[in-house]
């Protein structure tokens, strides 16, 4: 029996109760594949069984390679991580601010301090999302102005936002926004690429992750994943209905104008598994000496890629060690936390520059997880990476609203268990 089991059971309950259509895991230590898993189907009605090059939307774990990429721009040398974004997005330069407690769009004061590059990596802008706070100004506001939609491209979304105050003064607080599209268009500008073709030749090119783009290919398309919902009011009941039109009418099929940071990507778990190993920081010698030890892992003859080939079989060092020390460090003062309208404050949780950190163990995360970086998307996909302990992990499913769902939280205790 598998020592990792036990998190498989977690995986196949949920499939059994109807609460997951299916599901595929992976875990990786020191860069090299110890388990993989995968059940259930990737289409109820039509039958076809999951599988591990099943294409799955990223949702918000686009958020990680719009991250990556960003620093690694930064590492060139285009731009200082708390340099003012209006440098190259002037429209940014004169943003208001809600006063504290505002009712109104227009009850606003001046910036007390630009809004940098830190900012928006780490959700402390004060932009918005227009996605969890129904009802407020700035939601309605966002919702009426287009913000999120797929028709609205990159060099159209920064203006709009411009006219539109920020929630709070850049820094001062934290709220889940649309600051990754922003950067996304930074980095159209600092390249003078749209930004698929950026990430496309500075990093899913290099890593070999073939399976990850903003439009499918033909013959890409037969192995994207329906996408299910169930009980909004209740995660743990049973029961899936298909959504057809999530997230627009034929998404991922044809190009659209936006081409989305912050959530547009679609990818698999081969091809997640590569982006996370490429941020594994440089294994050390006790003497404290780096060791080349970033060979690609040698994978077992399978019908599904288990791990993307690496062009040339060496994997990128994507980051200076500085860069990728500061994207697992904790960038928010102790008193600030990760927070969501519906969940409220989350103190066991800060934010790095690619996901959050875990600052503490607590109910849902074991004290093996303290220290690690961790995120998902909307459409049910995980992943995480322990620096430290040199642990990935990587869950991909296809239910909607099924971030941070149970499941998610019990499998990766599961995984740390096994690992002892």
């Amino acid at each position: 029996m598998s020592r990792f089991a036990d998190a498989h059971a977690v995986l196949r309950a949920e499939i059994k109760h109807e609460r997951l259509a299916g599901a595929s895991a992976a875990v990786m230590v020191d860069g090299a594949l110890v388990d993989e898993f995968v059940a259930g189907q990737a289409d109820r009605e039509a039958g076809t069984p999951l599988r591990l090059d099943t294409i799955h939307r990223a949702f918000s774990n686009s958020k990680l390679a719009t991250s990556v990429l960003v620093l690694m721009l930064h590492d060139e040398g285009r731009f200082g991580l708390d340099d003012p974004i209006a440098e190259w997005l002037p429209a940014l330069r004169d943003l208001r601010v809600m006063r504290p407690g505002a009712s109104m769009l227009d009850d606003t004061e001046a910036l007390a301090r630009p809004v940098t590059i830190r900012h928006l990596l780490t959700h402390q802008a004060g932009f918005s999302h227009g996605v969890f706070e129904p009802g407020t100004p700035l939601h309605e506001a966002y919702v009426a102005r287009g913000l999120r939609s797929h028709e609205t491209a990159l060099a159209e979304l920064v203006p709009r936002l411009a006219t539109l105050p920020l929630q709070f003064q850049p820094g001062e607080g934290w709220d889940y926004a649309l600051g990754c599209d922003v950067l996304g268009r930074l980095v159209e500008v600092v390249t003078g690429q749209t930004f698929g073709d950026a990430l496309q030749q500075r990093l899913f090119g290099p890593l070999g992750m073939v399976d990850t783009g903003f439009v499918l290919r033909p013959d890409q398309a037969p192995r994207l994943a329906a996408l299910y919902a169930g009980d909004m009011a209740n995660v743990l009941a049973s029961g899936l209905r298909r959504l057809n039109d999530t997230p627009w009418p034929e998404a991922y099929l044809k190009p659209v104008p936006r081409q989305s940071g912050a959530g547009g990507l679609f990818s698999t778990q081969a091809d997640m598994l590569a982006l996370l190993r490429a941020l594994l920081p440089a294994k050390t010698d006790d003497d404290g000496a780096e060791r080349a030890e970033r060979r690609a892992a040698p994978s077992r003859p399978a019908p599904a890629r288990r791990v993307a080939d690496v062009p040339g079989g060496r994997v990128p060092q994507l980051l200076k060690p500085a860069t990728l020390a500061a994207m697992y460090t904790d960038q928010l003062p102790a008193e600030r936390c990760v927070r969501f309208a519906m969940m409220g404050t989350i103190p066991t949780l800060g934010f790095g520059l690619a996901g959050a950190v875990t600052r503490s163990a607590s109910a849902l995360a074991p004290e093996a997880a303290v220290g690690e970086l961790q995120w998902g998307g909307l459409a049910g996909t995980h992943w995480f990476i322990h620096p430290q302990r040199r642990v990935i992990g990587v869950v991909m499913a296809q239910r909607f609203m099924g971030f941070w769902n149970p499941f998610w939280f019990l499998w990766r205790r599961r995984v740390y268990e096994a690992l002892g």
